[in-house]
């Protein structure tokens, strides 16, 4: 029984219905309600649902004096299916699929990064230099748990780097088992915990895939059946995380699941100026010049390299803020997005 569909075409066919011609325009989306229900009159007849929505238009229809034949809403547009058994063969671990079919747009995405001392570029592209010693959720959300562990960038030094990354994909019906993935410094694997590259034996275990782009240095995760990929890079001492996720995955979260730092960035009291970095290990000039190699704009990607090679002493922090932003480069949904200046 299909008339789940005739609900959802007709709410969306009547959603933003204004102006002169908006009875008009509701008239046709009741009489293509109706026609869409007799299409499912046979395989519906013992569905309450079916017949709430048959007495529902009849009322409407009276109620908006709409005559019963007349025009209908044009449908709106489906992507084709890949055989004649409609929604059914689509694959329902592919999200973007998935999304399509039932909204007839596709998702829309976000884009989360954590990398060098830990700078935080948040889903809401806010931007927060951090001190955050420890264990901190990045995520922690319906469907993914991603967790940074940092220490200190140098004896002394009030500056972190995350040091481990531990991403958890939980467990969903049809697609995945829970698979867990992690990194440490030096030990930046191709494969999950249990030693799988895939999501397991479940008909959609394909849906979740481990790539490796470049041994011991890049790690892509794609899971297709949450619209997500995951990169993982180390650059020098220290690892990065980024993430390109569906905003209905990014935002599925309780008020308890409150501390994420890709969603609200660091607490106010983990917060580090950036200002502060002219007093270090290698001078302001020498790492503004080895910064501008790779990050000739001058936006808070450059300004977090310039800090972290202060501080670190370490030229390698160049290579983390350029991964960073070729990471963000391919992420965001918006390319004007890319450079952020405060």
């Amino acid at each position: 029984c299909k008339i789940l569909r005739c609900n959802s075409e007709y709410v969306a066919a009547t959603l933003n219905l204004r102006g002169s011609n908006r009875n008009a325009a509701y008239c046709n989306a009741l009489r293509s309600y109706s026609h869409c229900t007799r299409k499912t009159a046979r395989t519906c007849r013992g569905d309450l649902a079916y017949h709430s929505a048959v007495h529902g238009i009849e009322d409407l229809m009276i109620q908006n004096n709409c005559s019963k034949e007349g025009p209908t809403s044009p449908p709106r547009p489906r992507p084709p299916a890949p055989n004649h058994q409609g929604f059914e063969s689509l694959d329902i671990c592919n999200y973007e699929k998935s999304f399509l079919y039932k909204h007839g747009q596709p998702p829309s995405y976000q884009h989360c990064a954590a990398f060098g001392d830990p700078h935080i570029r948040t889903f809401h592209d806010d931007f927060h230099t951090c001190r955050v010693e420890g264990s901190w959720p990045l995520l922690d959300n319906d469907y993914l748990f991603v967790q940074a562990t940092s220490s200190p960038v140098a004896k002394g030094s009030n500056a972190t780097v995350t040091s481990k990354l531990t991403i958890i994909f939980k467990n969903m019906k049809e697609c995945i088992d829970q698979k867990v993935y992690q990194a440490e410094i030096d030990n930046l694997p191709a494969a999950f915990e249990d030693g799988s590259v895939n999501g397991g034996e479940r008909p959609g275990g394909s849906s979740l895939a481990i790539q490796e782009r470049s041994p011991g240095r890049h790690v892509e995760i794609r899971a297709e059946y949450i619209g997500t990929t995951i990169a993982v890079r180390q650059a020098g001492r220290q690892l990065s995380f980024s993430i390109r996720a569906a905003e209905e995955v990014a935002r599925a979260f309780t008020e308890e699941q409150d501390l994420q730092l890709c969603v609200g960035g660091c607490p106010r009291s983990q917060r580090i100026s950036r200002s502060e970095c002219c007093r270090g290990r290698v001078a302001a000039e020498t790492a503004r010049a080895l910064c501008k190699e790779m990050l000739p704009v001058e936006d808070v990607y450059f300004q977090s390299c310039v800090f972290d090679v202060v501080t670190s002493g370490d030229a390698n922090f160049t290579m983390a803020a350029h991964g960073a932003l070729e990471d963000a480069r391919v992420f965001l949904p918006n390319a004007e997005k890319l450079h952020i200046f405060q």
